[in-house]
């Protein structure tokens, strides 16, 4: 691994947590295209952050796959919320890792122009979207990398699980990107 990657590798932390109670600036939300809420990280994270947030989800027109919005955190402990859309997967021969890295890069550029410097994403799409948990880990990893290594104010990323085979799906990932060399 070239040492340039390094760096970006020691911002990334793997976390069993959910991700509406962790303190940060930005918390992305694995939405879905319409921005008003759904299941799993996405129904959550509208539940905790309360109605406001779906209000001003309302005024956004919604959202393309592989990009992001930014909203407030309102009652979430981070002051923003960052709506990541990830593709849905279909066989992954159309586009999807395409998208899903577009989707977290996007997410993390923004994560910028607020001044973050701690941000926490789920593993965006691995849900009801169903992208399977071993190559968004690669994807979702490589893309992370490659955007912190250009933003470097963003320092923390923390990619929070509750589901403990996306973790561990996750943290084989890193095993390979980031401790190859170490």
């Amino acid at each position: 691994m070239s040492t340039d990657l390094r760096e970006p590798c020691r911002r990334i932390e793997l976390r069993h947590a959910d991700i509406t109670t962790l303190s940060v600036d930005v918390v992305v939300n694995a939405a879905n295209p319409s921005l008003l809420g759904g299941g799993g990280v996405d129904g959550a994270i509208h539940r905790v952050a309360g109605p406001d947030l779906l209000a001003e989800c309302r005024t956004l027109g919604g959202c393309e796959p592989g990009d992001a919005k930014v909203t407030a955190g309102y009652d979430l402990p981070a002051r923003y919320v960052i709506h990541a859309v990830g593709p849905i997967y279909r066989d992954g021969r159309h586009g999807e890792p395409r998208l899903l890295a577009s989707a977290v890069q996007r997410a993390l550029a923004r994560a910028a122009e607020v001044g973050a410097r701690t941000v926490a994403m789920p593993a965006i799409s691995c849900g009801v979207y169903g992208y399977p948990a071993d190559a968004a880990a690669e994807v979702t990893l490589d893309a992370a990398i490659e955007q912190l290594a250009k933003t470097p104010a963003i320092e923390r990323l923390i990619f929070a699980f509750l589901d403990e085979r996306v973790q561990r799906a996750f943290e084989r990932a890193y095993g390979r990107r980031c401790d190859a060399d170490a």
